[in-house]
């Protein structure tokens, strides 16, 4: 037991991805080499006591399973970083970037990657929500995507056909975060291109996701659930072209070094007739039984336990 890294495997949380986050930490504590490490689950409530532990019954390393707001945004970080205890993943600014969809396009806008046109409409903005429908056949057309800008799982996010859909789906929206993101339905492929590694990084092979119906959209839903019928297809690697699957990795691994990204992380993206149209780049991607980063690490050779492995490796390097 003296000799066994003590891993503490951070989950649940208060945000509205908290049972995809204890499926995520479940799947973690019962991966872990029990060899190797002696773990332990940790919920969000329980982070205080780690403030007053003393250091010797502190956790060598926190893997962190929470997802969105309070988990995935940087704040549970900066408390770890406060403490001095290393932890999986990105750091503060990377979290915080990735979370915020508006300011994400910001920055991988200015640095020449081709994201999807949108709109930002603020929940404060009565008066322009409003007119949302027309400014959004005006400057748009239909059809667009509607999602707040800081959620994940898909979670208030509406694929919008027509203008008499749109303010139920800015509703939507903003039960999940004030600032909502209009975006142009991008018509292509759909792949995921995840990356690991701190400095020295490698791009995983390419998911392809095929929704399981004509909506196209990869929601809850097709995301999560393990009914065939229900849940979206992944093919390893994707059906596309030698050109596109090289774009694509280059811009995951842009996108990774531009945040300052840490450990692991996983760019959503269409593959176009045009090239590749980057979505967002998400620093904590699930690890449920379905999730795409441990399928895309697998199909590289690398089981689950030592991708594990590799991450808490990746947590510690650099730190002391």
């Amino acid at each position: 037991m003296a000799d066994k890294k003590k891993i503490a495997v951070l989950m649940g949380g208060r945000s509205a991805e908290r049972e995809v986050s204890l499926s995520t930490g479940k799947q973690i504590l019962e991966s872990l080499d029990q060899e190797k490490y002696a773990a332990s689950a940790l919920d969000v409530d329980d982070l205080p006591r780690l403030a007053t532990a003393p250091k010797a019954e502190r956790p060598d390393v926190v893997f962190i399973a929470l997802h969105g707001p309070g988990g995935e945004d940087g704040t549970v970080q900066g408390f770890l970083e406060v403490l001095g205890i290393p932890y999986t993943g990105s750091g503060v600014l990377a979290s915080a970037l990735a979370m915020d969809k508006m300011r994400y396009k910001a920055m991988m806008g200015s640095e020449n990657i081709i994201l999807p046109i949108d709109i930002v409409f603020l929940k404060s903005d009565t008066s322009r929500r409003r007119r949302a429908a027309q400014e959004i056949e005006r400057d748009l057309g239909f059809p667009v995507v509607i999602k707040p800008s800081r959620q994940g799982s898909s979670y208030g996010t509406t694929i919008v056909t027509d203008a008499e859909q749109v303010a139920d789906a800015l509703t939507l929206a903003f039960k999940y975060d004030d600032t909502a993101i209009v975006e142009q339905k991008i018509e292509g492929t759909e792949i995921t291109v995840g990356v690991i590694g701190n400095k020295d990084l490698m791009a995983l092979p390419i998911v392809e996701i095929v929704p399981p119906d004509a909506s196209g959209l990869f929601d809850y839903t097709s995301k999560y659930s393990q009914d065939p019928e229900k849940a979206a297809r992944e093919i390893v690697p994707a059906n596309i072209s030698d050109a596109l699957t090289e774009e694509a990795k280059d811009i995951a691994l842009r996108c990774h070094r531009l945040l300052g990204c840490r450990g692991m992380s996983r760019t959503d993206m269409f593959a176009t007739e045009d090239g590749i149209i980057t979505l967002e780049t998400n620093t904590i991607p699930g690890m449920t039984p379905t999730s795409l980063l441990p399928k895309a690490a697998a199909a590289a050779g690398i089981p689950f336990p030592s991708f594990l492995d590799g991450l808490i490796t990746l947590a510690l390097e650099g730190r002391g």
